[in-house]
C-alpha cells in the first residue's frame, strides 16, 4: 500500500460517522462499502492530498486511483474519481480503455458509476468526440452497470447540447431494458438532453412512448412543461 492511500485511509477512518453510514446505506439495494463521511468531508481529503500529487506522473496517479477503487469502499472511489477528473487536462485517446476497465472492473452501484461517469467519462468524450460510438458497444453488456454508464457519461455535454443523436440511439438501444439503473440512466441522460433540444427530445418521447418503461418515460419529461408532460403520460 503507498504511504498516501495509507494516510488517506487512516482519515477516513478517523472521521468515520455511525449515522452517516447508516443514512448512506440506505440510498441502495445492493450491499454497499462505507465509511460513513459525508460528501463535503470526501472532497476536503481528496483536495488536501491531491495537492501533493499533483506533480506526479499520469500514470502514478492512475495507479493510485486504482488502489483506492480496488477497496470497495464509497469514499474511497469518490476520491480517486475526483483526482481522475482533475487531470482532465492530461487526458489522451489512450485513457479511454483504463476508464473502460475501471468501469467493468471497479463499479457495483449506481453513485460509483454516476461520479466516475458524469465527470471523468463525460469530459473525456468532450475532447475526444469519436469515442461515444463505443458507449453504443456498452449497451449490450450483460453488467447493469456498464450498461447504465453509455448514458450516465453523456449527462455533462448533454446537458450543454451536444450529442443528440448519440443520446437518441444509446437511448433506443435500451429502450425495452427490464432494469430500472439503466432505464433511469437513459432516461435522465434525455431529461438533460432537452434543456437544450426540448422539442427534438419531446418528439423521440411521443415516437417511442408505446415501449418506453414508465420509469425513464418520467425521467425524460421531467423539465418539460405540464402539457407536454401530459401528453407525453397520456
Amino acid at each position: 500500500m503507498s504511504s498516501i492511500v495509507k494516510k488517506i485511509r487512516e482519515e477516513l477512518k478517523a472521521a468515520a460517522d455511525e449515522k452517516v453510514k447508516i443514512s448512506t446505506q440506505r440510498f441502495f439495494k445492493e450491499e454497499t462499502k462505507v465509511y460513513g463521511l459525508k460528501s463535503a468531508a470526501v472532497a476536503k481529503i481528496a483536495n488536501t492530498y491531491f495537492s501533493q500529487i499533483i506533480n506526479l506522473d499520469k500514470k502514478e496517479i492512475f495507479a493510485l486511483c486504482e488502489e483506492l477503487f480496488s477497496s470497495g469502499y464509497l469514499e474511497e472511489f469518490g476520491i480517486a474519481a475526483m483526482w481522475s477528473y482533475k487531470i482532465k487536462d492530461r487526458f489522451l485517446p489512450a485513457d479511454f480503455k483504463v476508464f473502460e476497465r475501471w468501469i467493468k472492473k471497479y463499479i457495483d452501484n449506481w453513485a460509483k458509476c454516476d461520479t466516475l461517469c458524469n465527470h471523468t467519462v463525460g469530459e473525456f468524450l468532450e475532447q475526444n468526440p469519436t469515442f461515444v460510438n463505443e458507449l453504443k458497444k456498452w449497451t449490450k453488456s450483460k453488467n447493469r452497470w456498464v450498461k447504465r454508464a453509455a448514458a450516465v457519461s453523456l449527462i455533462v455535454p448533454a446537458k450543454k447540447g451536444m450529442f443528440l443523436n448519440d443520446v437518441f440511439e444509446i437511448a433506443e438501444l435500451m429502450l425495452t431494458d427490464k432494469d430500472d439503473m439503466v432505464q433511469k440512466g437513459y432516461g435522465w441522460v434525455l431529461k438533460e438532453a432537452s434543456r437544450k433540444n426540448q422539442t427534438q427530445v419531446f418528439e423521440f418521447v411521443m415516437k417511442n412512448k408505446k415501449d418506453m418503461p414508465r420509469t425513464a418515460l418520467r425521467y425524460a419529461i421531467e423539465k418539460m412543461p405540464i402539457e407536454m408532460r401530459k401528453r407525453a403520460m397520456a
